[in-house]
């Protein structure tokens, strides 16, 4: 334990990342990349917005501009909303049960990594030829016919970063069934864990529908089968419904960890138990439930039928109801509470009516007749972006600034998080407000210029202002991040005073063993009840003893680096000599780090009870 409190140099540190198991460094890397993605996507955006600010520009051209919107699209939903969304589960969830680690600290570091290389693969499309140019749903009338390499980085990209997701999603499920400290019920839980629990049993189910799609496209493209080639017999709409059998639950897998944020934000800082907890519980997994159901409402102009598209419509506004429930719990939540505005808070007040307003048109959307009119419009870009960035992108920020001193021992600056919080908010609704006015003029989606005088001009202008506004709230946030890291002020186990749930009763940042004893809960908002009755911290539930931690291993990165190589010799398949060699080396290292962990000796180590003894401890001894 000494050597792991010493201060490490910078190899020593990324080393430590490298070949780390620990859920906390876990939740470190995530955020960081899928921060940097974030980035990235928010470049690929302000590109977007440049290109469309004044008719007939050329600051890209056609092909670039299909690159650039497949591109941010896809980024967004798989490399930087998702992981950041895994980044704070990894960090909080665990604490919040009361357990060491998650259930499985391999499998979660190999799920990082497996995500990392397929987000870096995909990205590698840039340089390689050409990014993916078929829309960030990839559908198979355009994607099968994309020249170049561009979907099939797509393709293999996704596909190894989605099995990193599908690990982690198991992972978490099987953490919160087992792990849970004595006395933490499922009712008892806290409602971001709740959250975590429900997206990850989508995550189960979800996921695998894209897998057949994306290995059905890589047969397609790569091996010259049909399933989607409609001249020899395929079917381009099966894609469709593969895609979205995966992709509308995928809202809920990012927008329900983004309820429970704002959950735990609104308790917190309404200082009062979140009203209506088990209403609240039981409308997470009815939206978990029907958001299986209404898949096809991205279908209705398919032709699908009147039948059909009546079932989808229905299911589809009946998934507004429990929605509803939160908005009005949340919002009682905040009724007659002792309400303090941080910065947290301004996020959390500011994602009811966004995430409304995106809310209200998705059921205007779930109309069929209508649907034919809003269809591959800008309404419809505006409607989705309300729904992310109102209610995803918001509670990314929120939680940043929430969990920041307890994930790193220091506190965001409070004035610097307000300047964020204002800038994006401004503009987000100056960005995608007017969109829905652009697609009821008749703008359509994914278009690369339009023509002057057809009445774009100006909204067009205005949404591409609001993105620069946005733009300078990531940049003051960034400020905000480097300056807190500088001055390195050091804060206390419970900074915002008002902590709640388990993970404030520990230290900033928690040991890497989170609790020396493991804590009783005695109901729900564990923490605050122990407050309530004037104690420090948590009664043990067991007495001071042993610890038994995972040993640190380099085996995961060595896995999906394997997957990593083989994909370029499966991308270049049947171009190149060299290619299957590429693969068969790729996949040698894959299952050659595999054969190693089965065989390796590994059963960690132990923290000794004398080492965990604080001076009133020895004392006690004594």
């Amino acid at each position: 334990m000494s050597t792991y409190a010493q201060k490490k140099g910078f190899g020593a540190t990324v080393w430590d990342f490298l070949t780390t198991v620990d859920h906390k460094k876990i939740a470190i890397l995530y955020l960081l990349a899928g921060g940097i993605f974030f980035v990235v996507g928010g470049l690929e955006a302000v590109f977007i917005r440049i290109q469309l600010a004044v008719p007939n520009n050329d600051f890209v051209s056609a092909g670039a501009f299909n690159e650039i919107i497949t591109m941010h699209g896809t980024t967004m939903i798989f490399l930087a909303a998702m992981p950041i969304l895994f980044g704070f589960m990894n960090a909080v969830m665990p604490l919040q049960i009361g357990a060491r680690d998650v259930a499985f600290p391999f499998l979660n570091a190999l799920g990082f990594w497996l995500f990392f290389f397929g987000g870096v693969f995909l990205n590698l499309s840039w340089f390689l030829g050409g990014a993916p140019d078929a829309g960030w749903t990839s559908y198979a009338s355009l994607a099968i016919h994309s020249k170049g390499h561009g979907i099939d980085f797509y393709v293999l990209g996704l596909q190894i970063s989605g099995l990193g997701t599908l690990i982690g999603g198991i992972n978490f499920l099987a953490t919160i069934i087992n792990m849970r400290a004595p006395g933490m019920t499922y009712m008892r839980m806290p409602l971001f864990t709740w959250t975590t629990f429900v997206a990850s049993a989508l995550i189960l189910f979800a996921f695998p529908p894209l897998t057949v799609g994306l290995v059905l496209m890589m047969f397609d493209r790569m091996f010259g089968s049909n399933f989607f080639v409609v001249a020899n017999g395929g079917n381009t709409v099966i894609w469709e419904h593969l895609f979205w059998i995966f992709g509308h639950p995928e809202v809920y897998i990012l927008v329900l960890p983004a309820f429970g944020i704002f959950s735990e934000i609104f308790s917190t800082f309404s200082r009062k138990r979140l009203f209506g907890y088990s209403s609240m519980v039981f409308a997470t997994v009815l939206i978990g439930f029907l958001g299986f159901m209404v898949w096809a409402h991205h279908m209705f102009t398919t032709g699908l039928g009147p039948v059909a598209n009546a079932i989808f419509a229905v299911a589809t506004m009946a998934i507004g109801v429990p929605t509803g429930i939160k908005i009005f719990n949340w919002l009682f939540t905040m009724w007659g509470g002792s309400v303090k505005f941080t910065a947290p808070m301004h996020w959390a007040f500011a994602f009811i009516p966004s995430f409304i307003m995106g809310g209200v048109t998705g059921v205007m959307l779930a109309a069929a007749a209508a649907d034919y009119q809003y269809h591959d419009t800008y309404f419809v870009v505006a409607h989705f972006h309300y729904v992310i960035v109102g209610g995803v992108v918001f509670s990314i920020f929120a939680g940043t600034t929430y969990w920041w001193p307890k994930i790193f021992g220091t506190m965001l600056n409070e004035t610097l998080g307000k300047i964020t919080f204002w800038l994006f908010f401004i503009g987000f609704h100056m960005t995608f407000f007017i969109q829905h006015f652009l697609g009821l003029w008749g703008m359509p989606r994914r278009v690369f210029t339009y023509l002057p005088g057809q009445g774009f001009d100006t909204a067009n202008m205005i949404s591409s202002i609001g993105a620069l506004f946005m733009s300078l709230g990531v940049i003051a946030l960034l400020i905000n991040v480097v300056v807190t890291s500088v001055k390195n002020v050091k804060v206390g186990d419970d900074p915002w005073g008002d902590g709640r749930t388990l993970e404030w009763s520990i230290s900033s940042p928690p040991p890497f063993y989170n609790f020396k004893q493991l804590p009783l809960v005695r109901g729900l908002d564990a923490f605050w009840i122990e407050k309530m009755e004037g104690k420090k911290g948590m009664i043990p539930a067991e007495p001071l003893g042993d610890i038994h931690m995972p040993n640190a291993s380099f085996l995961p990165f060595i896995m999906a680096m394997g997957l990593f190589i083989a994909a370029f010799g499966a991308l270049y398949h049947g171009e190149h000599s060299w290619s299957i060699l590429v693969i068969i080396i790729g996949l040698l290292v894959t299952f050659g780090a595999m054969f190693v962990r089965s065989v390796k000796d590994d059963h960690g180590f132990h923290i000794h009870k004398e080492e965990l003894m604080d001076d009133n401890d020895k004392g006690v001894k004594a």
